[in-house]
């Protein structure tokens, strides 16, 4: 009975070990611990450590200690390195982030700091393989005579009950089976199944991602499309609308497209683009036809840095431009490249990739650097940071820019972060006597960490900021963000200068919200209680050229909007129902989403963590609406990533 209790309790050791890593996870990043995803990721546990059980059991004793110890110190390290990123980035690393993990070394004195503010968590992290190497000479790890058979047994039957509990929860938005089986949202994943099978999930995600799409046509022959299928009136009825109202649209007949086509997702994409309702030329369209256009994403940019006094540059464009009042720039769950790439394409992010480097072997004709170099613009893309990092080198000039970052012809001094003023200066005169022109820049001197011991761009403007009524980390933050007013100071002098400033766009908005500051600080910063996650989102896009009117626009918009409605204002022929966002100035209706498939309108917010919606009148919300909304979320999802997989835009429009 002994013997078999040791047994017994040695079998049970890894699942209790996964479940302990999975616990100290949790309580590090999640509000709520034991929820119902606290259960499922106990089942999904189990099994997991059951096989962990038969690997330190197959061996002698002294090859099973040693295959024992390197389980746990992987599995140490494996859970605490998560811990970490996740206190830095605000989401856990894919698999995708490996890839280019190699330039992680100058977020040296952030992982410290990261390491430091977490030590409590990081020491229970670290007390298995503590204990592990205090008890080692005492642990028995002879070959376990317990039948293999029937340890398999109980691991395929607690997974399939696991997975069967999750296929059959199939309520609310983000229910398990939606999480499981149709998307891969890495933060809601771990939460509800635990970290371990979240990099199950993972695997399968970057495996199917990487099939080529040949091999679906050939298993899909059966589904080919009969030509005599007829198409039902309405559509061959809007499809003549659409030709002939004032649409921004082009000219592609997905009807017969969708006749002729034999892969069935094929086919599924030409019917879901055409029943899309395209959004309307408006009073707006072709504004800013004929100028250059300078389209900035500033790193970590806030509308609560926009201040008359401390950054008078960017306060003159917000007052004298387009004022969006009600802008959000959401971030999303792999990387933060996914903010650069939601601007400049106007596509959603598909989850478990980075996003921008799979684009960069796609056709991307809405980029503004392919739309405007068609038509005869100097297209340039800066980056004053490394030129390769999370390998812009490849995406950029896909997007049709002649891209220069520190390492292949931009020559800022190496410091962290580094000075979007000396970019600016090294740059403006490579492409303003070049007109018409089209400059992208990704700045990098809002880099986190906010301090003024680790962040050489707060270190320089300390002084601007020294007598302000803010807490140390918020002073470094704004003093990262007055070198950006002051980089968009000499932009600006240089174009009056040159007597082309009317003829000149400008557009800025930030790649996502400054996460490098706790909520409270973001409260300080704001002037008033950041109390929704809506509330942290709230983004700014500044929109000017020299003499224009100013326009206050209120309607609720975000970064992904922005690719449309700079495609209106520059009067370029584009097709509005090919792109996820759409443009702010047109009488669509607003639609912001996030990362999580929550989302806000001009009617609600809605929490699709929580499956609580909350009317903007404060009246009882509409169920058929946020069901018809959420539907609506998920298919622009799910179609911004097929465009991604498939090459959709290829398909369709390059001949």
């Amino acid at each position: 009975m002994n013997a078999d209790y040791k047994k017994t309790v040695r079998a049970l050791f890894f699942p209790a070990l996964i479940i302990y890593f999975e616990t100290v996870l949790k309580f590090s990043a999640y509000d709520e611990v034991f929820n119902v995803g606290y259960l499922l990721m106990c089942l999904f546990s189990v099994p997991a450590g059951l096989l962990l059980y038969m690997l330190t059991s197959a061996f002698g004793e002294k090859t099973n200690k040693a295959v024992y110890m390197c389980t746990v110190f992987l599995l140490t390290f494996f859970y605490g390195a998560q811990l970490v990123y996740y206190q830095i980035f605000s989401t856990f690393a894919s698999l995708y982030f490996f890839i280019g993990a190699g330039k992680a070394a100058q977020f040296m004195d952030v992982l410290i700091d990261a390491i430091l503010g977490n030590f409590h968590m990081i020491l229970l992290v670290l007390l298995p393989a503590a204990l592990s190497l205090i008890f080692f000479r005492k642990i028995n790890l002879q070959r376990n005579e317990v039948k293999k058979r029937f340890v398999l047994a109980a691991a395929a039957v607690v997974q399939a009950a696991a997975v069967m509990i999750v296929l059959a929860s199939d309520s609310g938005m983000l229910s398990s089976s939606y999480l499981y089986t149709e998307t891969f949202l890495v933060v809601d994943s771990i939460d509800r199944f635990g970290l371990l099978t979240t990099e199950r999930l993972d695997i399968q995600n970057i495996l199917k991602d990487s099939q080529v799409l040949a091999s679906e046509s050939s298993s899909e022959e059966k589904d080919e499309v009969k030509s005599e299928e007829q198409v039902p009136e309405e559509e061959i009825e809007k499809a003549i609308e659409v030709k002939t109202v004032e649409y921004n649209v082009m000219d592609i007949d997905f009807i017969s497209l969708a006749q002729s086509e034999q892969r069935r997702e094929i086919k599924e994409m030409h019917e879901y683009f055409n029943s899309l309702e395209p959004t309307k030329k408006n009073s707006y369209t072709g504004m800013f036809r004929g100028k250059n256009l300078i389209l900035i994403t500033a790193e970590g940019f806030s509308p609560y840095v926009v201040d008359e006094k401390l950054t008078p540059t960017l306060y003159r464009l917000r007052e004298e431009g387009f004022k969006f009042t009600d802008f959000y720039t959401p971030l999303w769950g792999v990387s933060t490249s996914d903010g650069e790439y939601v601007a400049c394409t106007g596509l959603l992010p598909k989850e478990g990739i980075w996003s921008f480097y799979k684009s960069s072997r796609n056709y991307m004709p809405f980029a503004m650097g392919n739309q405007l170099k068609k038509l005869g613009y100097a297209a340039n893309a800066y980056h004053d940071h490394y030129f390769d990092y999370y390998f812009r080198n490849e995406s950029h000039p896909n997007l049709g820019y002649n891209y220069k970052g520190l390492g292949n012809g931009l020559d800022v001094t190496e410091t962290w972060p580094e000075s979007d003023v000396e970019m600016m200066e090294l740059t403006v005169d490579e492409y303003i006597d070049s007109q018409p022109f089209h400059t992208y820049y990704m700045t990098v001197s809002g880099h986190l960490q906010y301090t003024f011991s680790g962040n050489y761009i707060a270190s320089k403007n300390r002084e601007l900021v020294e007598d302000l009524p803010y807490s140390e980390r918020v002073k470094a933050y704004l003093a990262c963000n007055i070198e950006l007013d002051r980089a968009l100071e000499k932009l600006v002098k240089r174009l009056e200068e040159a007597g082309i400033a009317d003829d000149t766009v400008i557009a800025i908005s930030p790649d996502h919200y400054p996460y490098g500051l706790e909520k409270n600080e973001i409260s300080e910063l704001a002037g008033h209680d950041i109390g929704s996650e809506f509330d942290l989102y709230k983004g700014v896009f500044l929109l000017w050229t020299k003499g224009m009117e100013p326009v206050v626009v209120d309607k609720t918009c975000s970064s992904l909007d922005i690719i449309p409605t700079l495609s209106n204002l520059m009067g370029i022929e584009y097709d509005s129902r090919l792109l996820a966002g759409r443009d702010i100035l047109s009488d669509s209706e607003p639609l912001v989403m996030f990362s999580d498939r929550s989302y806000v309108t001009d009617k609600v917010f809605y929490n699709a963590r929580t499956g609580e919606a909350v009317s903007r009148d404060g009246t009882e919300p509409d169920a058929e609406y946020i069901e018809k909304k959420s539907e609506e979320v998920k298919q622009r999802f799910r179609y911004s990533s097929r465009i991604l997989d498939d090459d959709y835009y290829r398909i369709v429009l390059e001949n």
